[in-house]
C-alpha cells in the first residue's frame, strides 16, 4: 500500500511539474537568437496525454489489486470452513469409533466369560461346565461382533443362515453357488458378506481361492461377453474382494491380517492374469471390462500394488472408466496423480462423458472444464450422423443414425444433472431435442408396420379362415346353398384363403368384399407373432 500511496502522489505532482517546465520553457524563448519550430502547445498537449494514461493505468491497478485482496479473503474463509467441517467430521467419526469400539470390547468381554454348559449323562443329566476349543470361542465372538454392530447402527441385519455357514466352512465354491442362487436378493447379500466374512478363519483366504475359474483353463478361448455363466462368476469374484476390502478398511469391525503368504499367492494370480490383458482393446471393451476390473481389485485389496509398474496400471483405467468403482480402486492403487493423462486418453478417444466424471471426481474440472468437453462429444455424435442423408437410407439405417445421436443426448442430460450443470450448460434444447428424435422414431415405426402385410385370423367357430368381409352385395343371401360335394370360395387367390382340413366341408364364404388393410390390427409379423421394440440398454 505504501508503493501505491508514493505512486499517487507522484502522479498528482505531476501538474507542478508541468508548469514549472512552461516557465523554463518561456524563459528559454525569450532569450533564444533561432526561432524554434516547436511550439508549448504541443509539449503542454504532449504531456496532458502522458498524464491520462498514467492515470488510466494507476486506477486499473488498483482495482485489479482489489479484485485480488477480495479474491484472497474470500478464498481463506473458504479454506477456514472446510478446515472446521473436517475436524468436525474427524471428531463425529472418533466419538462413533469410540462408542462401537466399547460396546464390541464389552460384547466380546461377556461371550469369553461364559461357559458352554453340557448335560453329563454320567452323573443322572446334572449339569457340567465344559470349555468350548478356542476356534469355537472365536467364531462365536465374530458373530457376537456381528451383532453389536448392527445394533450400534440402529440396522437390523439378518444374515442368511447359509451364507454364514458356508464362510464358516471356507467354502468357496458353495459360496458362488449361494450368490449365484439369489441373485435376485444381491443388493442385501453385498451388505452382508463383509459382516459374515469375520465368521471366517481366514477370510483373505477363503476370498482368493474364491478366484479359481476366472479364466476357463479348459477352454481358454470362451468368450466371455458371450458365457452368461463366466460373466456371473467374474462378477461375483470382483463383489468378493470389494466386500473383503471393507473389511479390511472398516473402522468400526476387528481388521483381519492379510499374511504374506496370501500376498504371495495374490501375487501369483496377478502376474498370471497379466499377459491377459495385454490382448484386450480399449475401444472394445467401453470402459467395461471385468477383467481389468478383477486385476486392479486384486491389486488394491490385497496390497500388492507396489510390484508392479504404475505407467501399466494407469493404462488400464480407460477400460474401466465406465464402472462405479473406478474411483475409489484408482485412490487405493496411488494413481491420482497419472489420473490428468487418463482423462485426456479418454478425450482423445471420444469418451468425454467418463473424461468428465472422474474429473470432478478427482477435482481436476479446471484442467478439464466439463461443458466444453459435453458439447464436443455432442458435436461427434452428430457428426457421425451427418453423412447419412434421409432420402437416401433405408428406415432402418436411420433409426440407428438417430438412435446414437439419442444415446448421446441421454448420456449428456444425465451427466449434466448428476454434476448440477445446468447453470452452465441448460438442458432444455436438449430435451427438446429428445423429443423430437423419439417422435420421429415412433412415427418410422408406424409406418414400417402399416406397410407389412397383416396376418389371418381364425374364424370364430376355428372352422378355417377366410377373409374378412366388410360389405356384402345386396343381391346374395347371408346363408348361401351348399354345394353338392366341393366348397366355393370368394376368393381363388391362396393368399387370402387358408382352407380347413380336407374331411371338413365348409359353407362358402359370404358375398365377395374387398379385404382392406387396416393399421389399427395390432403390431404383427406375417408369423402371427407380435412385434416389440428391442430394449434399449
Amino acid at each position: 500500500m505504501e508503493d501505491t500511496f508514493s505512486v499517487a502522489t507522484l502522479i498528482d505532482s505531476t501538474t507542478s511539474k508541468i508548469q514549472q517546465l512552461q516557465k523554463a520553457f518561456a524563459e528559454l524563448e525569450s532569450h533564444r537568437a533561432v526561432t524554434l519550430n516547436l511550439k508549448w502547445k504541443e509539449l503542454e498537449e504532449h504531456f496532458h496525454g502522458l498524464e491520462k494514461s498514467l492515470k488510466r493505468r494507476f486506477h486499473e491497478l488498483e482495482d485489479q489489486e482489489k479484485e485480488y485482496e477480495n479474491k484472497t479473503i474470500e478464498a481463506q474463509k473458504l479454506l477456514q470452513k472446510r478446515a472446521a467441517a473436517v475436524v468436525a467430521k474427524e471428531h463425529a467419526s472418533l466419538q462413533r469409533l469410540q462408542e462401537k469400539r466399547d460396546a464390541a470390547i464389552f460384547a466380546i468381554a461377556n461371550v469369553q466369560e461364559k461357559p458352554a454348559v453340557v448335560p453329563d449323562e454320567g452323573q443322572g443329566g446334572a449339569p457340567s461346565m465344559e470349555e468350548k476349543p478356542p476356534d469355537a470361542l472365536a467364531t462365536e465372538s465374530n458373530l457376537e461382533d456381528i451383532k453389536v454392530s448392527s445394533e450400534s447402527e440402529d440396522v437390523e441385519v439378518k444374515l442368511y443362515p447359509e451364507l454364514v455357514t458356508l464362510v464358516e466352512e471356507m467354502d468357496s465354491k458353495g459360496l458362488h453357488t449361494f450368490i449365484s442362487d439369489n441373485r435376485k436378493n444381491l443388493a442385501a447379500i453385498r451388505e452382508e458378506i463383509p459382516l459374515a466374512l469375520k465368521a471366517a478363519a481366514n477370510p483373505a483366504r477363503l476370498v482368493l481361492d474364491s478366484l479359481d475359474g476366472f479364466y476357463h483353463m479348459e477352454v481358454p478361448n470362451v468368450d466371455g461377453k458371450k458365457d452368461s455363466s463366466l460373466l456371473g462368476l467374474r462378477r461375483t469374484c470382483i463383489m468378493l474382494m470389494e466386500c473383503l476390502s471393507l473389511l479390511l478398511t472398516s473402522q468400526d469391525l476387528p481388521i483381519p491380517v492379510i499374511s504374506e503368504e496370501v500376498k504371495r499367492q495374490a501375487k501369483a494370480i496377478a502376474e498370471e492374469w497379466k499377459p491377459k490383458l495385454d490382448v484386450l482393446d480399449m475401444d472394445a471393451s467401453n470402459g467395461n471390462s471385468l477383467e481389468a476390473h478383477a486385476f486392479l481389485q486384486l491389486l488394491a485389496t490385497f496390497g500388492i500394488a507396489s510390484d508392479f509398474n504404475e505407467g501399466e496400471l494407469s493404462r488400464l483405467i480407460p477400460m474401466v472408466s465406465r464402472r462405479r468403482q473406478t474411483a475409489d480402486l484408482c485412490r487405493s492403487l496411488g494413481l491420482s496423480e497419472k489420473m490428468p493423462g487418463v482423462i485426456e486418453v479418454l478425450v482423445n478417444s471420444g469418451r468425454q462423458i467418463d473424461a468428465v466424471n472422474l474429473a470432478f471426481a478427482f477435482e481436476l474440472t479446471e484442467q478439464f472444464s466439463p461443458v466444453p468437453l459435453l458439447k464436443s462429444y455432442l458435436k461427434e455424435a452428430r457428426k457421425a450422423s451427418s453423412p447419412i442423408k434421409t432420402g437416401n437410407s433405408s428406415p432402418s439405417v436411420q433409426n440407428e443414425v438417430n438412435e446414437r445421436e439419442l444415446t448421446a443426448l441421454k448420456a449428456v442430460i444425465k451427466c449434466i444433472e448428476e454434476h448440477k450443470l445446468e447453470p452452465q450448460y441448460p438442458v432444455d434444447p436438449l430435451q427438446k431435442r429428445v423429443i423430437l428424435l423419439e417422435k420421429a422414431k415412433a412415427d418410422r415405426k408406424r409406418a414400417t408396420e402399416a406397410a407389412k402385410p397383416q396376418p389371418k385370423r381364425p374364424r370364430a367357430n376355428g372352422v378355417g379362415y377366410g377373409p374378412r368381409v366388410t360389405n356384402v352385395a345386396p343381391d346374395k343371401s347371408f346363408y348361401p346353398r351348399v354345394p353338392d360335394r366341393y366348397p366355393q370360395y370368394a376368393y381363388d387367390r391362396p393368399s387370402y384363403v387358408y382352407p380347413g382340413p380336407a374331411d371338413n366341408h365348409c359353407p362358402p364364404l359370404m358375398g365377395s368384399a374387398t379385404y382392406n388393410l387396416s393399421p389399427s390390427h395390432g403390431n404383427y409379423f406375417g408369423n402371427g407373432y407380435q412385434y416389440q421394440a428391442p430394449y434399449l440398454h
